[in-house]
């Protein structure tokens, strides 16, 4: 399959002087293209303003819940453990306090209403027929999955049917993308990372400590204790930069996750993810486009 996100990585180097770009993994060039749409649930004020209407903020409340609601009240620890690089006393704050203001089943309904209403402001420009020909696509690809082993993709694949169309796409977008997010705490965990660790290894490859520590809500002195630890591992320099070892280990991780998530993918007719990658581009570049901050490092989407 040709890369579908077409994508100018952060960092990558000038094309006079540039290597030949390796090719991407189907998995994880459809990543690129769905993460957008379900990026808009946090990211958009529909969504925000959605969770405030259900009795929680629009920020880690709203996130931690909206997330979570898949799973029942849930308390702390299991979050902590499922969403993996998040500091636990920024969970801790949110839940089970959340529950309080709002049930799973309202803040379910707040999100997919949410969620919705942004993906339908944001995609009038596209064709109503292709947005029911990427949620059809899409729903075809959750179909084909395996969730065992991965209990967020499992709970988000257990929920009803959106009726909307705008509520279909973003819904089996979540699902895939919690099932590559499943798949990925496991390649992280069999790496011997932690959930800080994690973070201060991708920030040292190509994200922003700026954006993406205070997103996770570690402190200084968490953040420097994992950057110590990944320095004696030698992933890291002392200066922090990342070491042929850590950029190794990194693409043993990545690779990991590109194949528990590649699954789904296998076995399609010729052309077939082509034709879902151009029918899906144009809807990711607008929700790439609109997004505040993009805390992953996402690769841009091309028109």
């Amino acid at each position: 399959m040709s890369d579908p996100a077409q994508p100018a990585h952060p960092g990558q180097q000038p094309a006079e002087t540039a290597q030949p770009a390796q090719p991407v993994h189907p998995a994880r060039a459809l990543w690129w293209l769905f993460e957008p749409v379900y990026a808009v649930t946090f990211l958009q004020p529909e969504s925000r303003a959605a969770f405030e209407a259900a009795g929680l903020d629009g920020g880690w409340r709203g996130y931690f819940a909206g997330r979570a609601a898949p799973l029942g009240a849930v308390d702390a620890p299991p979050v902590i453990a499922a969403f993996f690089s998040f500091a636990p006393a920024l969970v801790e704050r949110a839940l089970p306090q959340a529950w309080t203001h709002a049930s799973p089943e309202r803040v379910l309904a707040a999100r997919t209403e949410g969620s919705a209403a942004a993906l339908a402001r944001l995609l009038e420009p596209v064709e109503p027929g292709q947005v029911g020909a990427a949620a059809d696509a899409l729903e075809q690809a959750v179909a084909r999955l395996d969730c065992a082993g991965r209990v967020l993709a499992a709970a988000n694949a257990a929920l009803p049917r959106p009726a909307d169309v705008h509520g279909r796409l973003w819904q089996a977008a979540v699902v895939l993308r919690e099932h590559r997010g499943d798949g990925h705490v496991a390649a992280l965990v069999a790496a011997g990372l932690d959930g800080c660790e994690a973070p201060v290894l991708h920030c040292a490859l190509d994200a922003s400590r700026e954006v993406l520590q205070p997103m996770r809500g570690w402190t200084d002195e968490e953040w420097e204790a994992a950057a110590a630890r990944l320095v004696e591992r030698g992933w890291l320099t002392a200066q922090g930069a990342v070491t042929e070892l850590g950029r190794s280990r990194h693409r043993s991780i990545e690779a990991a996750t590109d194949l528990a998530a590649g699954r789904a993918w296998e076995g399609r007719p010729d052309g077939e993810l082509d034709r879902l990658a151009a029918t899906l581009r144009p809807i990711a570049a607008i929700c790439s486009d609109r997004m505040p901050v993009n805390p992953l490092g996402m690769p841009p989407v091309g028109h």
